[in-house]
């Protein structure tokens, strides 16, 4: 007897339809077999399927032959979100249920060994793969269902047990859907628990954030041991545009399919802030594996990423970040497949200015010699420094700045600025196909948004020769000039702003003047 169960596998962060196949007929007794390019974890859930109905009781049908596909055969299948609709398929076929499973109806679930369900990856993008292709029901398991329930125009059923799916085939009108206010979650979880008016001092430091937030330019902070770099990054979320619900879906189905939602809140609202370990691999940044998962590059997707200690990272790790800097995407191409993953994000970066700490500071005497230091900034790249917009020194805040009980702006009042000039650019670029951003002009749209006129001319020539900039980096002066232009809301770019997305290539005035 045949028996048919729709479900859904991730390929990249997308999910497309598997229709799972369940064949009982005369065999060798108790085979079990899953054909359909299924993996590993895919062949072993006939073990949990068989412990799960023992303990639910149903009978396996132990004197016949089982055969199992998952259809397209292919496309290679991967994890444990077939469990429940393989169960489903043995039940149907020894007629259990009233009548088939209607089509309208896409079974995700991993099960334990006691018939409870568990969560899966990917639920989301299931959801949406269901929707797409026009069925009107997606059960999931109870873990997965506020992530699921986001997608509108489907309903979402979740169930805790095996017997509770059953249960749902036969009488589908004794289940409530899920319901989720989308608005509400969104604004339940894009709070946070730091704020800008934390750190005391560091002025210019906080100008060159607000600047480079202002269109998501790359900045790299510079400075000592304590300095405040890691407090200063960690609160670039907070002065960063709240997610619009698209965004927040995007990045919520990247986070699905790595395996790190937070269930309980079921949306990513808030910007991701990713913070990887010196010594993360390249497959861990970028992503990677046999097949494919998110790096932290795309788990930073409209957020932030920021490295700290970025000399310490191994050059080779570093050097792959290039493609998603400039595209926005990373693709992972294998043997059979190959895989993009979105990773929009914005780089901050953290690093000494020497190995001790302490070259140019005022109080502590720096011990490493030119050659050392020269080393050591030498371990970031030229094309990778060129693609990072802002270089800033974060110095040692000084005793009455860090004591003092003046005004400190609060994260807020910086994000209405930000907010401002962002607008400032999405109606400039209105026009123009996938650019939104002074940061993603191409050099067409600079040499026509960035007109700088007689005055600002001489400044930019007597930095671009005096420092031997490449043209990149006078490139990324110049869309800087132009964000600091869009903060004072100022149609043309003034000399002043020249001059200060000038100093704002540190590394470049410091060690390659």
């Amino acid at each position: 007897m045949l028996f048919k169960t729709l479900s859904a596998a991730v390929f990249g962060i997308d999910a497309y339809p598997v229709e799972v196949e369940v064949d009982i007929g005369a065999g060798k007794m108790g085979d079990f077999n899953v054909v359909g390019l299924p993996d590993i974890a895919v062949k072993e859930s006939r073990e949990r399927i068989k412990s799960a109905l023992k303990n639910c009781g149903f009978d396996f049908p132990s004197p016949q032959s089982v055969t199992v596909n998952l259809a397209p055969a292919d496309i290679r299948k991967e994890g444990s979100a077939f469990d429940l609709p393989m169960a489903l398929g043995l039940l149907g076929c020894q007629g259990l249920f009233h009548g088939k499973v209607p089509d309208s109806h896409v079974f995700l679930g991993e099960l334990s060994l006691d018939g409870s369900v568990r969560s899966v990856r990917g639920a989301l993008s299931a959801a949406i793969a269901a929707r797409q292709r026009g069925v009107r029901c997606v059960v999931v398991p109870e873990m997965n269902a506020r992530e699921a329930a986001v997608v509108e125009g489907i309903d979402v059923f979740a169930v805790k047990s095996l017997i509770e799916a059953a249960d749902l085939v036969n009488a589908p009108e004794s289940f409530k859907p899920i319901r989720v206010d989308t608005a509400q979650m969104l604004a339940e979880s894009a709070g946070y628990s730091v704020d800008m008016r934390d750190v005391r001092g560091q002025m210019a430091a906080k100008r060159a954030v607000e600047i480079a937030c202002a269109r998501s330019h790359n900045i790299l902070l510079i400075g000592p041991p304590g300095a405040g770099k890691t407090m200063l990054a960690k609160r670039i979320p907070t002065i960063l545009p709240s997610m619009s619900l698209d965004e927040a879906i995007e990045t919520t189905r990247i986070h699905s399919v790595a395996g790190v939602l937070d269930s309980s809140r079921g949306l990513v609202g808030a910007r991701p802030f990713r913070s990887p370990h010196h010594t993360i691999s390249d497959a861990g940044l970028i992503g990677g594996g046999a097949v494919p998962r998110p790096g932290e590059v795309s788990l930073g997707h409209n957020g932030v990423l920021f490295l700290d200690e970025l000399p310490e990272f191994q050059r080779n790790v570093l050097e792959v970040m290039r493609q998603p800097l400039e595209d926005g995407q990373v693709t992972i191409s294998r043997a059979a497949l190959s895989v993009c993953f979105p990773s929009r994000f914005m780089l901050a970066a953290a690093m000494n200015p020497c190995p001790c700490g302490f070259f140019g500071d005022p109080t502590r005497e720096c011990h490493c010699t030119p050659m050392q230091i020269q080393r050591y900034v030498s371990k970031i790249s030229g094309p990778l420094l060129d693609r990072i917009d802002i270089h800033i020194e974060v110095p040692a805040v000084k005793y009455k700045e860090l004591r003092g009980n003046g005004h400190v702006e609060p994260s807020e009042a910086v994000r209405e600025r930000v907010i401002r000039a962002r607008e400032i650019q999405l109606r400039r670029y209105a026009g123009e196909k996938g650019v939104y951003a002074n940061s993603q002009m191409p050099p067409k749209l600079i040499r026509k948004h960035c007109e700088i006129g007689a005055e600002g001319e001489k400044p930019l020539e007597n930095a671009i020769q005096r420092l031997g900039l490449s043209a990149r980096a006078h490139d990324r002066i110049l869309k800087v000039a132009r964000t600091i232009a869009d903060l004072d809301s100022a149609e043309d770019i003034a000399p002043r702003h020249i001059g200060e997305a000038i100093q704002y290539r540190t590394l470049d005035r410091t060690y390659w003047a």
